[in-house]
């Protein structure tokens, strides 16, 4: 495949400092691949074999357990996965599949390894990657354990504010029952939290989220710098 196609991805974070003959050497065998909306892209427990970017698109990543499924976060434009795995040479943790058209770059998990032993400057970003990882895991992590529900739903709430531009009006960037499971709930705790937000300034029709009073939506929410994050660094 033409090393062109790959030009969308040679300026990301992961791939931007590494000398041009390793992205040469980690993309040869490398492909770009077209998926439907609902398809099953990786499960978890298989090998690794492959580094995903998402060229375009939206994938979700999730986990099932004695018949039991959990969303673990939602990726867009120029989200890897599954890293860990790939470093490792360990089965995947989670499942991946897209939540709409998709085209995914798939880069050989042994080309990864590699040249992370080969290439410092591509070393280091991917240190960098996997301690963002780190980061936002732990801040997910407080986020269940400190919070009820309907402060997890209020503070997603201002984070999607801030992520629109902080404009009052949005509608939410996935469906509700993933947004659920996302935030540790079922489909009916989530619609009965929408409502209870309500006399904190929060207006809900549908996907369509309306907040008529921020003040009071924030001094419910209590946001924290040290769970919060309105940048990338936690999804959906």
């Amino acid at each position: 495949m033409s090393a062109s196609r790959f030009d969308s991805i040679r300026d990301l974070p992961l791939f931007a400092q590494m000398h041009q003959d390793s992205f040469d050497a980690l993309t040869h065998g490398a492909f770009v691949q077209n998926f439907p909306p609902n398809m099953v892209m990786i499960s978890e427990g298989e090998p690794a074999d492959f580094l995903h970017i998402v060229q375009d698109g939206c994938v979700e990543l999730f986990s099932t357990w004695n018949n039991h499924e959990t969303s673990v976060t939602t990726l867009y434009k120029n989200s890897t996965f599954i890293l860990a795995a790939t470093i490792k040479d360990r089965p995947n943790l989670m499942s991946a599949r897209t939540l709409q058209k998709s085209r995914i770059v798939m880069v050989p998990s042994e080309n990864v390894r590699t040249v992370f032993r080969q290439d410092s400057a591509f070393a280091f970003a991917i240190v960098d990657e996997l301690a963002r990882c780190y980061r936002a895991t732990i801040k997910n992590m407080k986020n269940l354990k400190l919070r009820s529900s309907l402060e997890r739903l209020a503070n997603y709430v201002l984070k999607q504010h801030h992520r629109h531009g902080d404009a009052l009006a949005f509608d939410l960037p996935i469906e509700k029952r993933r947004l659920a499971s996302y935030l540790g709930m079922t489909p009916e705790n989530l619609s009965r939290a929408f409502n209870n937000l309500k006399p904190h300034g929060v207006a809900v029709s549908g996907q369509r989220i309306e907040i008529l009073d921020l003040a009071a939506l924030t001094a419910y929410a209590k946001p924290d710098r040290l769970i919060d994050d309105t940048t990338a660094e936690q999804a959906p």
